[in-house]
Parts: C-alpha cells; structure tokens; sequence
C-alpha cells in the first residue's frame, strides 16, 4: 500500500526512503518520508476511510494553525486512494520532549515550559464556531455519562465521594467559560525539541472546543510526573511570568477532579492492561491536591 502511494502521489514520487514510526496510541500508520530533495523530511498518515471526514478537520485545523503562527506541522497534501486515506505534513526534526527532558537542566526544562505556553496561548486565539455548544453543556454532559459509567464499572477510587463533593461545589465555575480552539492532548510527548529548545507541536487529532484552561489538565496527569520545572514554566509562561489567580486554580482543580472518573473508563475501554499504572497517576494527582482540599499542587508550590 505504501507503495502504490508514493507511486501515485507526483508530491512524494521522489521519496528515497521510507521509515515507520510506530510510537504512540494512535491508530493510524505513520511514516517518515525522506526526500531527494534539498534532503527534506515529511510525515505520511495513512488511515481508515471511515476516518476520512475527522483526519479532513485535523487537516484544516492545521491551516489554520498557520493563520495563528503556532509553530508545529504544515499541512501538505490530503486525498484519498484505493481503500485508504492519507494526509502529509512537514515533519518537525527533534525528539519528543518525554523521551529527553530529565537530561536537561532545571532552567532549560523551565524554557520549554514556556515556550510551549506561548504556542498554547496562540492555539486558544482561535474561537469556536457559535453552533458549538456552551463548554458547560456539553462538559456536563459528558462528565454524567462518566460518571454513571463509572458508578456501575466495579473499580473504586479511595475518597471517591469527597471528589463527588467537590465537583459538584465548582461545576457552576464552568458557566460563562469562554469557547476556543483547545488542542487536549497537550503533553510532553507532543511537543518536539532540538538542541535543548522548543521546536513545534504535534498531534492534532484529539482537538475540542471549550474552556482554554482545560488545556492546562494534561500537566497534572502526565507533564509534572516527568519535568516539574517544565509544568511551572507551562503555566507561568501562560500568564506572561506572573502568578495564575485563584479562579484558574480552581477550575484547574475541577477539570482534574472530573478527569479521575473519565481516567479510570477511558483507561478500561482503551487500553485495560495499564488500568494500575493510569490509577497511579490518578492518586499522584490527588495526592498533590489533598484530595482537592488545596487547588493549587503541592509540587508547584
């Protein structure tokens, strides 16, 4: 199949070899294309047809990513041949911040950090469509079905009821939340870097439309457990090296409350074998809050 696409495709007919990447939850293939000329490097997706309509929004997403000057892929070519469908970007060279950072130093790990906030801040320029549901609605929405989900799923998470509490205390926060583009997988595994610094961002394909700080969400779960100086520089770098207020804390605290109930179903439906490992993060994170008795994390202070 690979093959009869480079064939077919006059853009990558030259290419002069080709390496899978098989790295990452994704579903689709994933190839690296080096080029004969000026030794150029691009990224090949091939997916599934019934996959085509969501990869052409990731697509335009992605053009229009460059009208807001976020440095991450440029959009190349899309179409759709035989029985798959393919998109090519550009390829940003470097590795994934996850794989190296813990050799960096404090203050370069604290860089990136705010970097990656700076492109992040540009992303949420973006405002959602007015056909969009509120944020609230459709975050209410899909926070019951989690949670009747998990009431009748049989795993138990310690205090679940004190987090219950908690939720329904500060969901209101959520009323008048302002709807922009968010990219929802923000972590260090999608963010590139190249000689210690910040070189683009990646994967696009689990965007929403909602609240820009549930952008923020994906650091308490995954980001503080790899580089902390990275978490604090992400959220400093946000707010132009000043300190968040306490509103942000708290609908910080609400969305990583709400996150242990979605965690613990998404985890059994997608990918069960690591149910332990994701319920460690889980209490890592509730740990870092007391149990949402504090909103700001124990590691940032």
């Amino acid at each position: 199949m690979i093959e009869t696409i480079t064939k077919h495709i006059p853009l990558i007919s030259n290419c002069k070899e080709i390496i899978q990447i098989t790295k990452g939850f994704s579903l689709d293939e994933k190839f690296l294309l080096h080029m004969h000329d000026e030794n150029k490097t691009l990224l090949l997706r091939l997916f599934d047809l019934e996959d085509v309509e969501s990869k052409k929004n990731e697509y335009s997403i992605l053009e229009r990513m460059k009208d807001y000057n976020v440095t991450c892929s440029e959009p190349i070519s899309f179409g759709v041949l035989e029985n798959r469908g393919y998109m090519i970007t550009s390829y940003i060279e470097g590795k994934d911040a996850e794989e190296v950072i813990s050799i960096y130093s404090n203050l370069e790990q604290y860089n990136i950090g705010v970097e990656a906030a700076k492109e992040l801040k540009k992303m949420h320029q973006y405002p959602a469509s007015h056909t969009i549901a509120s944020w609230y609605s459709r975050k209410v929405e899909k926070h019951n079905n989690y949670m009747k989900a998990y009431l009748g799923c049989g795993i138990k998470v310690k205090n679940d009821q004190k987090i219950i509490d908690f939720i329904e205390k500060n969901i209101h926060l959520m009323k008048k939340r302002p709807s922009v583009f968010q990219h929802d997988d923000y972590t260090l595994g999608n963010i590139i870097v190249n000689n210690k610094e910040f070189a683009g961002v990646i994967d696009f394909g689990r965007y929403d439309w909602g609240d820009p700080i549930h952008d923020f969400l994906k650091i308490g779960i995954f980001s503080r457990g790899k580089s902390i100086p990275f978490s604090i520089g992400q959220i400093k770098g946000y707010f132009n090296n000043n300190e968040p207020d306490e509103y942000f804390w708290r609908l910080y605290s609400l969305y990583l409350a709400m996150c242990v109930f979605s965690t613990v179903i998404w985890t059994l439906k997608t990918i069960p074998d690591s149910l332990n490992e994701m319920l460690d993060k889980v209490y890592m994170f509730l740990e870092d809050h007391d149990y949402f008795s504090e909103f700001k994390p124990k590691w940032y202070i």
